[in-house]
């Protein structure tokens, strides 16, 4: 047509308006889809109101898991904020005493398991340095308390802690000298406390050093924990945007039958999961701020949070923001391209050529290699690597696994046939819609096996994380140590432990340094050994003694070190004089009698080696010695009731400063510890968030077939049966999901542990963590029955 021609065009057809530009139209279909959900009725507003509810739930997980970074922040310049201000020098050094220094000692305990970290303080002036949170510097006999801790001192049934700490509460502990709300500590005052007592002196609060960077062990780890509990998060998003799935079809089927094309319909739909996304962004953050009041008096794992401390990272905020709602979008649209919407109805492609399965391999293989290709991490080297590619491998792999899920489900229950009423009826539900089903349980999957992936790291980095301490629980399950050795405090401290209810024995005694006499150079160091006070039971288990009397002396050699020995026959000559508490104060002369035996050292239950001189409380007054140490290893029966709360009781009777250790043949590492710690608290909230997920997800479906039940109600099926046909619905999926999680956990965990140069120590961890993905749809079946009976009803047969 020429532009003459033009104007001979009947006007009709020239005043005809213009189709709108691509992106117009886009938008007008995606704003039409919002009007469709916003103004679909009861029903449209329950299918968006639980896809809201399903992104909310994920969405405050995210806002959550992005605050953790601040959080920590927090936590650790707190911390850093109440340490000691460091002192130049050598390590363990004094600070000069002044107007502003402190004397502290350590006094934590332990209660009910419960960690109370506690310090003696003395001023040394008049403007004495405070802890950061304590307003006003305690005096003598008076302590500042955490709120926590004052309020577990003021519970019934505490009476031992009570009498442990019998200070007088002149204040609380602010929030800017607490880790987290559920901290137990104090601070007491105490006039007595000297260097010489076990205390030493302090110039202020605040340690500006940096903390040790993780090892890289540990860097992968805290990078595998990130991806395994936040891949889940994302599945459950993208599930939650496609509930309400066959009644959109059919409305968009209707939308068809009015002149609607394909590419408009499926804009449309992509502008309903859109809104259902964007409620669902203002439910997480509604969930997320309400949440947020409660993270003080909400403990898991022994783990809380000040709720001030849970302030998202504003970047990972906008991605979020951003995310969210265009993974509904692009959802949608992608789903709908195995869906053909025609004006008559609505006809789901490939239903006889099945699910393809190569393309589902594809990801879980590209992430295997990723890993393989990032190369070995070693243990103490600490060579730079890119997490960046760990954690792409593993999510590739993790979703992989959810991918692959669905071709599974289908193919399995396309073959089964026959049996009981309730599994016909629960197989042919899945045989007609098997991908909802894969869906609702795919976070099951993905978490479960990333759990199992993280519990063989665990098992294989169990040995450099956890060190064999020697020390023997069986000889001994508790040691204090003093230095309070003044008078009879010596012979009294071990004489209380001994009275203490619940102890069977006590290994007592009292120890010092004792040198050859002499005038030696600066550089010389005098031939010295350790000197042991104690009874001739007490004697016997620190060296290998046969008849021994009070008033008894030996010489003990360490077993297979002659070079030791000859060292120790250097020191103590039998009839000559040796210098106790040389460095100490005026040192005290001594005369080894000449009579001493000579014999071989044992091990204490600490694991530590016993040798030098050794000598009966009858030999040598023990509370005459400068810079001596009394130690004391009790052994309890454990079947009398509280017996641990009673012994620290009697330590901090005898000495509030004394260290009281529990023995454990195993030392495990802070950092690893944390790590594991944090993936429990994580683990258990995104337990709860696939709990919830999947009983929103079992609810929808069970609302989708609400006629279909009424009529098998109307001929009448029994309750039990079709309650049965819902938990089989949700069993095979699940079990089948196990299946897949089990598979791909151990061979991302193989990969995992072969990358970080160790072997699998245990291939059956899976055992507990499918046990707990089964327990978990018991629980969201039983949840959900309420609601089966309720749409069980002949009024479920209503139309309008």
């Amino acid at each position: 047509m020429t532009l003459l021609d033009s104007r001979d065009a009947p006007a009709a057809e020239r005043d005809r308006p213009k189709p709108p530009a691509r992106g117009a139209a886009t938008l007008r279909d995606l704003g039409l889809g919002i009007r469709f959900a916003a103004a679909g009725g009861r029903e449209g507003w329950i299918r968006t109101l639980l896809t809201a509810v399903g992104v909310g739930l994920g969405v405050a997980l995210l806002l959550l898991a992005s605050s953790v970074p601040h959080m920590l922040d927090q936590r650790n310049g707190r911390d850093q904020a109440r340490k000691e201000a460091p002192v130049s020098g050598a390590p363990g050094a004094n600070a000069p005493k002044s107007d502003t220094s402190v004397v502290v000692a350590d006094s934590g305990t332990e209660y009910h398991s419960q960690t109370v970290a506690g310090y003696l303080v003395r001023a040394d002036g008049t403007a004495p340095a405070r802890p950061p949170g304590v307003d006003r510097f305690p005096g003598a006999d008076e302590m500042v308390v955490s709120p926590a801790l004052k309020e577990l001192l003021a519970a019934p049934g505490n009476d031992l802690l009570r009498e442990r700490l019998p200070y007088e509460i002149t204040g609380t502990i602010g929030d800017i000298g607490l880790r987290s709300p559920n901290e137990l500590r104090y601070y007491a005052g105490n006039d007595t406390l000297t260097i010489a007592s076990g205390g030493h002196r302090i110039a202020g609060y605040g340690d500006t050093r940096e903390a040790a960077p993780l090892s890289p062990l540990l860097v992968m780890l805290t990078v595998m924990v990130c991806v395994v509990l936040l891949v889940p998060v994302a599945i459950f998003i993208a599930t939650a945007v496609r509930f309400g799935g066959e009644r959109r079809d059919r409305r968009l089927a209707a939308l068809r039958l009015v002149g609607a094309d394909i590419r408009t319909t499926r804009r449309i739909a992509a502008g309903e999961a859109l809104f259902g996304a964007v409620l669902g962004l203002l439910a997480g953050l509604v969930f997320f701020v309400a949440g947020r009041q409660f993270a003080g008096s909400v403990e898991i794992w022994d783990v809380t949070a000040f709720p001030a401390d849970l302030v998202p990272d504003p970047l990972l905020a906008a991605l979020i923001t951003v995310a969210v709602p265009l993974t509904a979008v692009l959802v949608t649209l992608v789903a709908m391209r195995s869906v053909a919407i025609e004006p008559l109805g609505v006809v789901r492609r490939g239903r006889d050529q099945g699910r393809r399965l190569w393309w589902r391999l594809l990801m879980p293989v590209a992430g295997l290699v990723v890993l393989a290709s990032t190369g070995r991490v070693s243990t103490y080297e600490y060579a730079p690597f890119n997490p960046y590619f760990i954690a792409t491998g593993a999510v590739l792999v993790l979703v992989g696994l959810a991918l692959l899920l669905p071709w599974l489900v289908e193919a399995c229950v396309s073959r089964l046939r026959g049996g009981p009423v309730p599994w016909q009826l629960a197989t042919r539900r899945l045989q007609l819609s098997s991908g909802a089903a894969s869906r609702a349980v795919s976070g099951v999957t993905v978490a479960v096996a990333g759990a199992v992936a993280l519990q063989m790291m665990f098992a294989a980095m169990n040995a450099d994380f956890n060190r064999m301490t020697g020390q023997d629980p069986t000889r001994a399950q508790f040691a204090g140590y003093s230095e309070n050795v003044t008078g009879e405090a010596a012979t009294s401290a071990i004489a209380q432990f001994r009275a203490t209810k619940g102890v069977e024995a006590v290994i007592g005694s009292v120890e010092a340094y004792a040198s050859k006499p002499g005038v030696y150079a600066d550089d010389d160091i005098p031939p010295t050994t350790s000197l042991t006070i104690g009874t001739c039971a007490t004697l016997r288990e620190l060296a290998r003694i046969g008849a021994c009397q009070d008033g008894d002396t030996f010489v003990v050699h360490p077993p297979g070190d002659q070079e030791m020995s000859d060292w120790i026959d250097e020191t103590a000559r039998k009839g000559e004089v040796v210098e106790i508490g040389s460095g100490s104060g005026k040192p005290v002369r001594w005369t080894l009698p000449a009579d001493s035996l000579t014999v071989q050292g044992r091990t204490d239950p600490m694991g530590d080696p016993h040798h030098g001189i050794m000598a009966t409380t009858g030999a040598i007054d023990a509370g005459t010695l400068p810079g001596a140490q009394i130690t004391a290893q009790i052994r309890v029966d454990r079947s009398v009731p509280d017996v641990a709360e009673h012994v620290r009781n009697t330590a901090a009777r005898i000495d509030p400063a004394m260290r009281f250790v529990t023995l454990d043949s195993v030392e495990r590492d802070r950092q690893y510890e944390s790590i594991q710690t944090g993936l429990k608290v994580g683990a258990t909230v995104v337990l709860l968030l696939i709990a919830a997920s999947m009983l929103v997800s079992q609810l929808e479906q069970l609302r989708e077939r609400k006629r279909l039940l009424s009529v098998l109600v109307a001929f009448g099926t029994r309750r039990t049966t079709l309650s049965w046909s819902v938990l089989w619905q949700t069993a095979v999926p699940v079990v089948l999901g196990l299946v897949v999680a089990v598979a791909g956990g151990l061979g991302l965990g193989a990969t995992l542990t072969w990358m970080i140069e160790k072997s699998v120590s245990d291939w059956w961890l899976f055992l507990p963590l499918t046990g707990a993905g089964a327990g978990l749809i018991l629980l969201v079946t039983a949840l959900s029955l309420p609601s089966l009976w309720r749409l069980m009803r002949p009024d479920g047969l209503r139309t309008e």
